[in-house]
């Protein structure tokens, strides 16, 4: 079908993954070949270019781009070839261009020929007498082990080629043939055999040239009767000396099987036809089948099926099919009398016609070749063999064709690999194409191209078929034009069925589009199936590229049409809630709910007892899609029942619901909970259970409520037990169940709960928070949090103490972030089922007494920065406090805002801040869009947020949607932005010293550029200033020893200290900010073994040498002391950087000795022994009159 410009539905993505691969397909429609100028100018620029490497790679790279892009639209060039050609050809022809220059013209030529296909270009080149001699000179020339210039060489062969069919005798070329010196000259046709033999046995591109000249040169008469015989002599004999198990023997069997295939595809029959058998029989003493090599078995198909055809005359068969009018646009005029006026019969007396001749014996092995190739491992192969199936049958006598036709339904049985079915599917479409397959044969073949419709097979972990359903729809298409519309009128409800299921049900995309592309071929071309426009509107090639849209929306639009309805259901029940592929069962359960609207009772009273003995079945795989499809159908069909005001089991009977109760009773039964199977049917069942329950099932008082909330509490506590990948799953179906359970099966007439009960589940979950397994906690956190309000309520206060108990970090559970951040989630969703009363009790509601505490757990939670080796665990805690903050916060103000007190709001929105300015990207993301949701709330908006109106001016409305936080170059400049609002600045800045003095570039690069413009714009306001270095002081002070800030806030420092940012300070003796921020840093490296953080310092030492005062002495000393560190890293860093500070700030030192300063700092080995080292800086302590730094003894430490 067309391709136009993609629909939006074909780039949605899925859902529960990404977008399927090769789902998106841009296509480039261009209309003329607009870039000829420019190629003329790039081809007359040619001769100025080829001396300079840099240009002339930039030329040609310039050119293959503006070639390729006419990759899929090469005939727009078919008018511009010739003066291309011309243009190029006439550098070649041009005895003054160097040798360079010439191969560049050809590599051009070869790069036009690559798009466009050397048979379009062949009839271009010149082809006069005058050509023949310069251009055999020209080939003599070559080197043919030259890997540079083997364009140059395959176009003067194809050149040639070209040149050899002029129509005089070669001998009239050669004159005298004694040359001046008396030796005999080669002859001509000689020459050119020569060239065409040496060139069939390189490795290049050059031997399919060579493979072109002796398919046109041999075949001329005088070349035939002298040399032919010989060359077949050479090509057989090289062909039998080689080996396809070496490199060498390879490349000369690939040459010499071309040279083979090409003659006897362009000679003529009568010429071929006495060396065939001898042929044939070398090809099969060449045993190519048990090659591994792809191309030799390939070139053996093709010379094949040229030999058969050799063997059998070229005629039409008189017996094939004729379909008679094609026209496109007659057939959908017609639709209506087509089907009963146009049957056309095969002639009557064609058995009369039936020319009589023998069929040589030949022919039985080369039909049985091609056959066997249609089982080939590679598809080259077996789209070779189909297609030589096809033209051989074309000429075989109507009762061997229908032999051969008998041979290939072989393919398809199911001992067969899928590359049988693959070829057979190929031949099957080449045969229908050609019209050799009669309609008599339509019957036998439409089940076969039926069950290649939906061919799976399971190999290990994945599954193989979905070519050979690929190729079934090209054999649906190829009928399609193949056959007269009443030919088909028998099978059309089978293919259109088999067809839309394949379209919409498929798993991979490119079947789907395959199916849509064969399904509009036959609406077109016969017009007879059903509702074919309206379906082909709603499942064009781009609507079926997203499988989810698929499944849940375009089959539900067709099954609305009868004819596919039951198709589409029974297919899902049989093929596809059994599928290997986890994704596609669920998928179809789904769908399977989506179409029970379609035919409610077809659902129930068929689809739903068959399902039920499949759900306990022995097959893991059914037994996980029949349960998941019991539960989505019931569920549909009860919502059905309560839409028509009928009973909730108006289409169930007494058999179908015991059916559904003992689904789980059986399971338990025969433990089939247990093991790696028990991971897909926990997370069933529980769907199960949850379907039942919002179905609202008369089970109340049953047995089977006590056995279901018994595999929900078990499978929340065998979390542990299942592997990582199902968990989550698990957790998630069991929670949902609980929740749809509780809320169906626990509450009584008045509302209220059992009491007892109530007492024995909140009390068994509260106390299952202090499990000393991770997931435990988990899944009873979530399990918590999904209980509905009439089990809350009365208990409130023991659920929120121990939910809260989850979220502490003690020394023992300090890795457990899961479980912190699921007990978070749990609150804020305890939160909003209970309510908000701000007078009510704290059993019942979130009120005045409750709501600090609720907020300091959420608040903590913020500040969770844990890591272990999965890396910044402590992230979970922290999105997930920040989601459940904005919950409550949403939640209580839209009910009784008056309980946020002005504290705890600047507390929330300082803390989103802070996230705002971090380091992941994720998480400044998804703190950057909570933060604007606070801000920006509206129902009514969220009281006490601190300088709401500058944040509004930094953060405008209009942009909450399109500001991409994840972009460091986009969040950093409005983040910090904050720093001149007193309220957020210290939050920010200690956000911005993780970001600044981190390690990924783009964030570090960002951040540390809008933190210099602020401080840039600061620069003369000296309160602005004061402020800022208060805070930052603060924020060292605070985070001493804490190496996930002091570390990046060292490099922070390092950075400003370096770009100015003090400036302002560095003229006062003695500034309080220097000598602060110079204890700190002492402090902070005392003692220390951290590499990182003491490089680091010796930066922000050196920085600290621009302030006036004592400070330079104590700064001198401090990196002196460096000078000798244990680590002789350090000692080296700390050389280097003395070695650069001095040369920055030359008024450091005495003019008088900084050479010898300076030397010492650079020819010194800083990474020698100890004591050699601290004779070198105790040098320098003396030249720069620093105090020396004394040893101490280890005991008067």
């Amino acid at each position: 079908m067309a391709l136009g410009e993609m629909d939006g539905a074909a780039s949605e993505p899925e859902e529960g993954g990404s977008q399927e691969p090769g789902v998106i397909s841009a296509r480039n429609i261009l209309e003329s070949f607009t870039e000829s100028q420019e190629v003329g100018g790039l081809i007359g620029n040619l001769k100025g270019v080829f001396g300079d490497l840099v240009t002339r790679e930039m030329t040609v790279e310039k050119f293959i781009g503006i070639m390729d892009k006419y990759q899929e639209q090469p005939h727009l060039l078919d008018c511009h070839l010739e003066w291309m050609m011309n243009s190029l050809l006439a550098i070649v022809r041009d005895n003054g261009s160097p040798p360079p220059l010439v191969h560049l013209a050809f590599k051009f030529l070869y790069i036009i020929t690559k798009v466009r296909g050397y048979k379009r270009f062949l009839p271009l080149f010149p082809h006069e007498v005058g050509d023949l001699q310069p251009v055999l000179d020209m080939l003599v020339d070559q080197n043919p082990k030259d890997s540079e210039t083997w364009e140059t060489r395959y176009m003067l062969l194809l050149w040639l080629s070209m040149i050899c069919l002029i129509p005089f005798d070669l001998a009239r070329f050669d004159g005298n043939i004694i040359s001046e010196e008396g030796h005999a000259r080669m002859p001509t046709m000689d020459r050119i055999l020569k060239i065409a033999k040496c060139y069939l046995v390189v490795s290049d591109k050059a031997r399919d040239a060579a493979a072109v000249l002796v398919s046109k040169f041999i075949v001329r008469p005088d070349v035939r009767q002298k040399r032919m015989p010989d060359f077949l002599d050479w090509t057989l004999s090289m062909l039998s000396k080689s080996s396809f198990q070496t490199m060498e023997g390879t490349v000369v069997m690939n040459g010499m099987l071309q040279a083979l295939a090409q003659l006897f595809k362009h000679g003529k029959r009568e010429d071929c036809l006495p060396y065939a058998a001898t042929v044939l029989e070398c090809l099969d003493n060449c045993k190519l089948s048990e090659s591994n090599q792809m191309v030799l078995r390939k070139l053996g198909m093709k010379l094949v099926q040229r030999l058969g055809l050799t063997f059998v005359k070229p005629k039409v068969a008189k017996w094939r099919y004729q379909r008679g009018c094609r026209s496109l646009a007659a057939n959908l005029q017609a639709q209506s009398s087509v089907v009963q006026n146009q049957m056309i019969t095969v002639a009557a007396n064609e058995a009369d016609e039936e020319e009589e001749y023998d069929i040589p014996g030949e022919i039985e092995n080369v039909v049985e070749q091609l056959l066997v190739g249609l089982k080939d491992k590679d598809t080259i192969v077996r789209w070779s063999a189909a297609k030589g199936i096809g033209r051989i049958t074309g000429r075989l006598p109507k009762e061997l064709a229908d032999d051969v036709i008998g041979s290939l339904l072989d393919c398809f049985s199911f001992q067969e690999t899928d590359n049988a079915w693959h070829g057979g599917c190929l031949a099957l479409a080449e045969l229908g194409r050609r019209g050799l397959l009669l309609p008599s044969r339509i019957s036998d073949v439409v089940p076969v191209i039926l069950k290649a419709l939906t061919y799976d097979e399971k190999r290990g972990a994945c599954s193989v078929g979905s070519n050979v359903r690929d190729a079934a729809c090209y054999v649906c298409w190829a009928f399609a034009r193949a056959y007269d519309p009443a030919e088909l009128i028998p099978f059309i409800s089978q293919i259109s069925s088999a067809l839309v299921i394949a379209a919409v049900f498929d798993r991979d995309v490119n079947c789907r589009r395959a199916a849509s592309a064969a399904f509009q071929e036959n609406v077109g071309r016969q017009g007879t199936f059903p509702h074919g426009i309206d379906i082909l509107t709603a499942a064009d090639y781009f609507a079926v590229g997203n499988r989810v849209n698929c499944y849940l929306t375009i089959s539900v639009y067709i099954a609305g049409f009868p004819e596919y309805t039951q198709p589409m259901i029974d297919h899902l029940v049989n093929m596809k809630i059994n599928h290997w592929d986890s994704v596609i069962r669920e998928l179809s359960t789904k769908a399977l709910h989506n179409l029970t609207q379609r035919a409610p009772e077809y659902m129930a009273n068929v689809v739903l007892p068959r399902l039920l003995p499949l759900s306990v079945g022995t097959d893991l795989h059914t037994r996980h899609g029949a349960i998941l499809a019991c539960a989505e159908i019931t569920h549909a069909l009860c919502k059905l029942a309560e839409e028509n005001n009928r009973s909730i089991t108006y289409y169930f009977n007494e058999k179908s619901l015991e059916g559904l109760k003992q689904i789980h009773q059986e399971l338990c039964s025969r433990q089939l909970y247990r093991g790696l199977g028990g991971e897909l049917m926990r997370p069933a069942v529980c769907t199960l259970i949850e379907k039942l329950s919002l179905s609202k099932m008369p089970f109340r008082g049953d047995p089977i409520i006590g056995g279901w909330q018994w595999l929900i509490n078990d499978s929340l506590r065998s979390l542990p037990l299942v592997s990582s990948t199902a968990r989550q799953h698990i957790k998630e179906s069991a929670v949902s169940a609980l929740a749809a359970l509780c809320s169906e099966y626990y509450i009584n007439e008045n509302g209220e709960a059992d009491p007892a009960l109530q007492d024995e589940l909140v009390t068994q979950y509260v106390s299952e928070l202090q499990n000393t397994e991770e997931m435990i906690r988990c899944g009873f956190s979530r399990a918590l949090g999904a209980l509905p309000r009439f089990l809350l309520k009365g208990r409130l206060q023991q659920v929120l103490e121990g939910l809260k108990k989850v979220t502490l970090i003690s020394p023992a559970d300090v890795s457990f972030a899961e479980a912190r951040r699921d007990a978070l989630i749990a609150i804020a969703k305890v939160c909003q089922t209970i309510g908000v009363n701000g007078e009510g009790t704290q059993e019942e509601y979130v009120c005045k007494d409750n709501v600090t505490h609720i907020y300091a757990t959420l608040l903590s939670g913020m500040t969770d920065y844990t890591t272990d080796s999965r890396g910044d665990v402590g992230g979970w805690v922290r999105e997930a406090a920040m989601m459940s903050l904005m919950e409550v916060t949403l939640l209580l103000v839209q009910n009784e805002a008056e309980l946020i007190n002005a504290n705890i709001c600047k507390q929330i929105m300082c803390w989103l801040a802070q996230q705002s300015a971090e380091k992941i990207d994720k998480f400044r993301a998804h703190a950057g869009s909570v933060f604007l949701t606070l801000l920006h709330f509206d129902h009514p908006p969220v009281p006490h947020i601190p300088h709401r109106e500058e944040l509004e001016r930094i953060f405008p409305r209009s942009e909450k949607e399109t500001l991409n936080w994840n972009a460091a170059s986009e969040a950093f400049p409005r983040i910090t932005q904050l720093l001149g609002l007193p309220t957020y600045q210290y939050y920010v800045l200690l956000g911005l010293s993780v970001s600044v003095g981190g390690l990924t570039e783009t964030t570090l690069r960002h951040s540390a550029q809008s933190l210099f413009d602020y401080m840039k714009k600061i620069q003369n306001d000296s309160s602005a200033m004061e402020s800022f270095c208060e805070t930052l002081l603060k924020v060292f002070e605070d985070n001493l020893r804490n190496d996930r800030v002091s570390v990046p806030l060292l490099t922070m420092l390092d950075q400003m200290l370096a770009n100015g940012c003090f400036d302002i300070f560095t003229m006062q003796e003695n500034q309080p900010f220097a000598v602060k921020l110079f204890t700190l840093c002492k402090e902070e490296i005392k003692r220390s073994k951290d590499i990182r953080k003491l490089r680091s310092s010796i930066g922000v030492f050196c920085g600290l040498i621009q302030f006036q005062g004592d400070m330079r002495e104590k700064v001198l000393f401090q990196l002196f002391l460096l000078l000798c560190h244990p680590f002789p890293v350090i000692r080296k860093t700390t050389a280097s950087q003395v070695y650069e500070m001095l040369i920055t700030y030359s008024d450091v030192v005495d003019p008088a000795i900084m050479d010898e300063v300076m030397t010492i700092l650079s020819d010194t080995n800083w990474e020698a022994e100890l004591p050699v080292v601290r004779e070198k800086r105790n040098c320098l302590c003396d030249l720069m009159k620093v105090p020396k730094p004394q040893l101490v003894s280890k005991s008067s430490a």
